[in-house]
């Protein structure tokens, strides 16, 4: 994304400023994709770039007891405040718009209602929570799960990256007291309404034509690990009638989650696996995979993973292999409060914007990936904002959104802010 409009809106032109210097960070030379995990150098250097902005505008900064980070505009402890932002972390060469773009747009539409000159009558804050990808520990939303109690201080002390290091010794090292984690009600309990702009992962608002969408749902959604475990032998001398392969089993049941979620009208994916002992020339003792599925409602949901275990273990005895299978994170449908939901299309109609004429309908979708606004829907009163993505790619270098389309988002969350924290 480069240039921006001489005669741009505020936020719009402090948004390509944002962009263009957040941008290098955590970018891989090789992949082109971001590698910016929880607690590393390039989550550091993201969080230093937060706090400046944060400076730069006057806002009161802190840090809160999980490491998620605050911009605050009025008085953090007056209460019914509203809240937008997203998160800085990244899934592995990932791209540059999952994430960032919520925080990067929250900045621009505060710097867009200053332009305005509007007056605020509730605290507005712009957060950037941590761990949200969950790249790092296995498990996403680390950050608004611990303050919203989802995840124990006991279970986030069992979290280990792929070097054995915990949560709270990665915390430490970077500078942040582990001893401080845990549920924050008191900080939740101040937030009237929170709002959460971010790329669409999906080509749903390509198809409408809009640059802007507002979210309805997010699909129930987990994550299970299959541990297939057989016998390691040597490749070029065991006949194929005398092994106990786990691979052939791990195989068959990549196969089977395509078909059951085809059927289904879900998503089932085998996107990581880990095989014991990795030999080019052995015949695995361990494969174990993990399994991430997602449907529109529970029924469909739970059908497409009882159908993968059933045919995995079908696969398994045939194979002489062992099965566990562990769900290792699931978070049930999550249905966006509907007062602010409508409170946001009323906002919009009203206002028209960039690509929209007033009065007209503002598209409403659900979604299959996970946000912290869903994790914080059971504290909070929240909602979303999705900017048009015109291939649907995520999680991946080639996600992209249009410079126009950005500035659209930037102008559709300054406006809904103006209706929810302005007169």
């Amino acid at each position: 994304m480069t240039g921006a409009p001489d005669a741009a809106p505020g936020g719009a032109s402090s948004f390509h400023a944002m962009w263009r210097e957040l941008l290098p960070v955590g970018r891989h030379p090789d992949s082109g994709g971001y590698r910016r995990y929880a607690w590393t150098g390039a989550d550091a250097e993201c969080r230093a770039w937060f706090r400046a902005q944060a400076e730069a505008r006057g806002l009161t900064y802190e840090v809160d007891r999980n490491g998620n980070q605050w911009a605050w505009l009025g008085d953090p402890l007056a209460g019914d405040a509203v809240v937008t932002g997203s998160h800085l972390d990244s899934v592995p060469d990932g791209g540059a718009f999952d994430g960032p773009l919520g925080v990067i747009s929250s900045f621009a539409a505060l710097d867009e209602l200053r332009r305005r000159g509007v007056e605020f009558t509730r605290p507005l804050a712009v957060t950037n929570f941590g761990d949200e990808e969950g790249a790092r520990f296995g498990l996403a939303c680390v950050g608004s799960r611990l303050a919203a109690g989802q995840l124990t201080v006991e279970a986030a002390h069992w979290l280990r990256d792929g070097d054995g290091i915990t949560l709270p010794q990665a915390m430490e090292a970077a500078g942040h007291d582990p001893g401080t984690i845990g549920p924050d009600p008191e900080r939740l309990a101040r937030i009237g309404a929170f709002v959460e702009l971010h790329v669409e992962q999906g080509r749903a608002l390509d198809l409408t034509g809009d640059p802007v969408g507002i979210a309805s749902a997010i699909w129930p959604h987990g994550r299970w690990r299959f541990d297939f475990r057989g016998e390691a032998n040597h490749a070029g001398t065991t006949r194929l009638a005398d092994r106990r392969d786990p691979m052939l089993t791990y195989a068959e049941t990549v196969l089977a989650a395509r078909r059951e979620a085809e059927l289904a009208g879900a998503v089932a994916t085998f996107g990581k696996v880990a095989v014991e002992p990795n030999g080019v020339n052995a015949i695995p003792s361990l494969v174990r995979g993990w399994l991430d599925s997602r449907a529109a409602d529970q029924d469909r949901l739970d059908a497409v993973v009882e159908g993968i275990e059933r045919a995995a273990r079908e696969h398994a005895e045939r194979a002489g292999v062992d099965l566990d299978v562990v769900r290792e994170s699931f978070t049930p449908v999550v249905e966006f409060e509907h007062a602010l939901r409508d409170e946001l299309g009323k906002i919009l109609v009203e206002r028209g914007g960039q690509g929209r004429a007033a009065g007209r309908a503002v598209p409403v979708l659900g979604t299959g990936a996970g946000h912290d606004a869903g994790i914080l829907s059971a504290s909070v009163p929240t909602a979303m904002l999705f900017v048009r993505n015109p291939t649907g790619i995520s999680h991946s270098p080639a996600e992209h959104a249009a410079e126009d389309d950005c500035v659209a988002g930037v102008i559709a969350l300054a406006d809904v802010l103006e209706g929810l924290a302005c007169r």
